[in-house]
């Protein structure tokens, strides 16, 4: 009985382990992705574009068919991955502080005042050229707009259930969609901690 019992313990321990360690980066990288680009992205002139038909409604029985599994292959591929939760009162309350600041901070990223850091958060890299109240104003900007990110972080992380340490690889996932959604022309820092345009 005892013999039995070590086994079936170890594979109930092993099972507990496995789903603690688990962390959906894909799914929370797509999410970044999609609140970096709502946040911070250029606005579609002419509004919201449609998405195209996925299945013709000409060529052969085949090709429509192929057309329609496809679709539903995709569908149920990402049926299996997990849904990341963006949306609570908190995080939106932050995506719209963020979104709202947004635009008072890119004439500053334009002109190479601020900067990306590697982690993902802005950095004043210089205050060249801005009078006593512009220098003022960036700095409380660049402030505002870190403690926003970071609370977003850990408010994904609890929004979702994820232990506190996982808020990390919320920022490292997150600071990879600022980076690569910058404007071209605006100042990047790389992993290195060089700073460069993009």
């Amino acid at each position: 009985m005892v013999k039995k019992f070590f086994p079936s313990l170890a594979v109930f321990l092993t099972a507990c382990v496995t789903v603690n360690i688990y962390f959906p980066a894909a799914a929370v990288q797509r999410a970044a992705d999609r609140i970096v680009e709502e946040t911070w992205g250029e606005q579609p002139k002419g509004g919201v574009k449609e998405r195209p038909e996925a299945i013709p409604k000409s060529g052969s029985f085949l090709t429509r068919n192929a057309y329609a599994f496809a679709g539903f292959a995709a569908e149920a591929f990402a049926a299996q991955e997990p849904d990341i939760n963006i949306s609570n009162p908190a995080i939106r309350a932050l995506k719209d502080s963020i979104r709202t600041r947004s635009e008072s901070i890119k004439p500053f990223m334009d002109k190479g005042n601020v900067g990306i850091g590697r982690d993902g958060l802005l950095v004043v890299r210089t205050t060249e050229g801005l009078s006593l109240k512009e220098r003022a104003e960036v700095q409380q900007l660049v402030e505002a707009e870190n403690r926003d990110r970071e609370a977003l972080y850990a408010e994904i992380a609890r929004a979702n259930n994820f232990p506190v340490e996982r808020v990390a690889d919320i920022k490292k996932i997150f600071a990879k969609s600022w980076i690569e959604q910058a404007r071209s022309g605006w100042m990047i820092q790389d992993p290195q901690g060089s700073w460069r345009k993009k």
